[in-house]
């Protein structure tokens, strides 16, 4: 599949110029098509022919298979979840925490990536300190001072306000030196820019299908090191989380025991579509539209209003505005969808790679006007 055709199979394309992946993007018909088949069966076949359940755990198990595959790990590494704020929560109540832990986190990351910590520092007494950061710019100097005995770092691999990428590497071998563990938000980074969580050697990364990866809301993925499993005790158990096998209903021993409930399988059945069309183009072709595309972007404004790098980091631009959401509304009369932010203000643009040059000079010139 070339970039043309992964443009053609997504509806909105031909709405409106969707400049807003970082929130959420649009759905294709291949994604669409594939849930609705998979729920058609589920409900109208398999009662009377294989069972409900069958097809359901072959879905789940093909789409385990699918993001270990596009994320090179192994399929016991990988836990479902519904979103990245879910499998972050997941983590933060399997952790065996003692009185006076501390968790370090940024001031980039988003509410789902701060509210767990909040929660578990009234039920166990934990520290949280808070990294400042400088438009998104990490200093490891400082990094090292902060999490001198902490026991968990989190951080976003792409800073979900500037589009900077963060040197998760060098993080975490700054927190392992240091005895800390580290959990990755990776949600802006799978889809716009190849990711290998080998590479990073992280403890979690944590992630979803509904941006980059141009998949369905309610499939989101959580990858769990082999190092760091066997002292994981989850506190929210479930049947899907235990070897129904065993006499006393142990635990799975890989990362299956982060798993709860019963669920819908459509959301995942779209998930690994979604990877497919990912894997058909190119993670490397994407990134390279999207480099593209972000440079004429940035050659062509003010450099006074861009708060983002001035060289290729992401697909996520921010720029400087007083009134973000008048922007954001003048935008959407021209039928152009972005972004507003906050602290500091600005609008954001998400260039994805079914984005192509036309939209961003037609962007470029609506900009000019209502400025």
């Amino acid at each position: 599949m070339d970039l043309a055709e992964f443009r053609t199979n997504i509806p909105a394309t031909s709405e409106a110029t969707y400049l807003n992946t970082g929130s959420s993007s649009p759905s294709s018909v291949d994604v669409v098509e594939s849930m609705q088949a998979f729920l058609e069966h589920h409900g109208y076949e398999s009662p009377t022919a294989e069972g409900m359940y069958q097809p359901v755990y072959e879905a789940f198990e093909e789409t385990r298979q699918d993001v270990a595959d596009f994320l090179n790990a192994r399929p016991g590494e990988i836990a479902l979840t519904q979103s990245t704020g879910d499998g972050v929560s997941r983590i933060a109540n399997a952790i065996q925490w003692d009185s006076g832990d501390t968790v370090v986190r940024t001031d980039l990351e988003h509410p789902t990536a701060v509210v767990p910590w909040k929660s578990l520092e009234r039920e166990h007494d934990l520290n949280v300190e808070v990294l400042e950061t400088d438009a998104g710019h990490i200093d490891l100097d400082r990094l090292k001072d902060a999490v001198a005995g902490a026991r968990l770092v989190c951080v976003s691999s792409i800073s979900r306000k500037y589009g900077r990428q963060l040197p998760i590497s060098d993080i975490t071998d700054i927190a392992h030196d240091s005895g800390a563990e580290v959990l990755v938000d990776a949600v802006q980074s799978v889809g716009q820019v190849p990711v290998d969580v080998t590479d990073w050697e992280a403890d979690y990364v944590a992630a979803a299908s509904h941006k980059w990866l141009v998949g369905p809301w309610g499939a989101g993925f959580l990858y769990v090191s082999d190092d760091v499993l066997p002292e994981l005790r989850p506190r929210h158990v479930s049947y899907r989380g235990v070897d129904r096998e065993s006499p006393t209903l142990d635990l799975h021993p890989d990362a299956r025991c982060l798993e709860i409930g019963t669920t819908s399988a459509a959301p995942y059945v779209g998930l690994s579509t979604a990877l497919d069309r990912l894997t058909s183009v190119g993670v490397a072709t994407i990134e390279r539209r999207i480099e593209s595309l972000t440079t004429l972007l940035k050659n062509e404004l003010p450099e006074a209003v861009l708060m983002s790098p001035s060289s290729f980091e992401s697909g996520l631009i921010a720029l400087d505005d007083d009134t973000p959401a008048r922007t954001v509304e003048r935008l959407a009369t021209h039928d152009i969808q972005v972004k507003p932010i906050s602290d500091p203000d600005g609008i954001r643009l998400s260039l994805h790679g079914f984005n192509i040059k036309p939209e961003i000079e037609r962007f470029i010139s609506v900009y000019r006007e209502i400025q």
